[in-house]
């Protein structure tokens, strides 16, 4: 099993790099309760490292199971006020939020997913306001994961329970780069690579991106004055934040009605505890117009009937396949790692953060600059070793991006 002292040093990395907890700051943590040994680890990190005080959010599969299988519609399709005013009471204190996500990717398989569906709108509808905080960059906030029995054994099928989750450990020790002896430094190390990338990115300043694989043929038109990211972030006061660890992706926004092709997925997406798998998007003018999977088709009509937003991209994210992720040959059926193995993109609300003056503007204006908003974001994996990227300038003239899914610009 893995040792206490790399417990320790994972959730150290979360709380120094992750959401830089500040002297006298609050946190508030989402957690699963089967990870009850390491969030421990992290509140008395948390609590040593200065925070004034640490709130759990306690996520539970099995009774988010039962809930979803007993419980009336009406309790299903509405969010209890309590939980916004409880959010709301820590966002606007400048807390910094700290998500644990490790949910059983085939936890809600046999759940109608018309369900779901509502379930995640009220939530979505009932967080819309506070989701400014992070979208934003108001506050501090990063999301890391930790081993689950059957979240690994998903992935370790032929193992042990016990044996599935000390593999899982051992790929994640390695992916956010705890094996290292101080991978705060290396962590360091990491983010300037990422600011390198896009830089470059941000110089060259494309009108369009076009994309070929296998089943993807899609062009791309970015938004004028748009902003790649990528690595740490910081907030508006100043503190320097890892939205997402691992994270090896460096990100924009599509302009949301210059968007045409089809696209077609790598690896599987989980989407409210149900799998989309082997499926592929058509876009006319930025808006899905077909769509089609072998697994979940009807989990993604939903998805994209969630509201307008939710048939538009509100982000286009570039991963090297040589990244650690990728290099480990795990699919992991948990977007924070599937998705830095492969170039991606989501389905959604785009950070405003991405567009000169975005985190300033009201709505009216960020859907003048072609920036998309919806209730939803959704990242899902379309980048392989077969996917060719190439950037459009304003005359029209064209550059490699990626070839053969790895860089074809000198990025080091």
């Amino acid at each position: 099993m893995v040792s206490q002292r790399t417990q320790e040093k994972y959730a150290e990395l979360a709380l120094r790099t992750g959401v830089n907890i500040q002297k006298d700051q609050a946190l508030m943590v989402n957690a699963p309760i089967e990870g009850a040994d390491f969030t421990r680890i992290v509140v008395r990190k948390a609590y040593e490292l200065g925070a004034k005080d640490v709130h759990i959010n306690w996520v539970d599969d099995e009774l988010t199971l039962l809930k979803y299988e007993n419980a009336p519609d009406e309790v299903i399709a509405s969010f209890p006020e309590w939980k916004v005013e409880l959010q709301k009471s820590y966002v606007e204190d400048g807390a910094a939020i700290l998500n644990i996500r490790s949910t059983n990717p085939d936890l809600l398989k046999d759940i109608d997913p018309s369900r779901v569906a509502k379930a995640n709108k009220a939530a979505g509808e009932a967080m819309k306001h506070l989701r400014k905080y992070t979208m934003n960059d108001i506050i501090p906030w990063s999301i890391i994961s930790i081993p689950t029995g059957d979240w690994a054994q998903k992935i370790f099928p032929e193992k042990s329970r016990e044996d599935a989750i000390e593999s899982l450990w051992d790929a994640i020790v390695k992916i956010v780069r705890v094996d290292q002896d101080d991978p705060i430094a290396a962590w360091d190390v990491h983010n300037e690579t990422l600011r390198t990338a896009r830089e470059i990115l941000n110089k060259k300043n494309y009108k369009k991106l076009v994309f070929t694989a296998p089943g993807t043929n899609l062009e791309m038109e970015l938004p004028k004055g748009h902003i790649w990211k990528g690595g740490s972030a910081k907030t508006s006061s100043g503190t320097t934040f890892n939205p997402n660890m691992p994270t090896e992706e460096v990100f924009s926004m599509p302009h949301k009605y210059g968007v045409n092709g089809t696209v077609a997925s790598t690896k599987p997406l989980n989407y409210g505890g149900s799998l989309i798998d082997n499926f592929s998007l058509t876009f006319k003018d930025g808006k899905v117009v077909d769509y089609q999977a072998e697994q979940g088709e009807n989990t993604l009509k939903h998805l994209l009937e969630t509201d307008d937003g939710s048939k538009r991209l509100g982000e286009v994210a570039l991963v090297p396949h040589e990244s650690p992720v990728s290099q480990s040959g795990l699919i992991f059926y948990n977007t924070l790692f599937d998705e830095n193995a492969s170039c991606h993109i989501a389905l959604g609300k785009a950070y405003p953060t991405n567009v000169e003056g975005g985190a300033a503007m009201n709505e009216e204006e960020l859907d003048k600059h072609g920036v998309n908003d919806s209730l939803n974001h959704v990242d899902f994996m379309i980048g392989s070793e077969q996917l060719d990227i190439d950037g459009v300038f304003e005359d029209g003239t064209t550059e490699a991006i990626f070839r053969n899914g790895t860089w074809a610009l000198d990025i080091k």
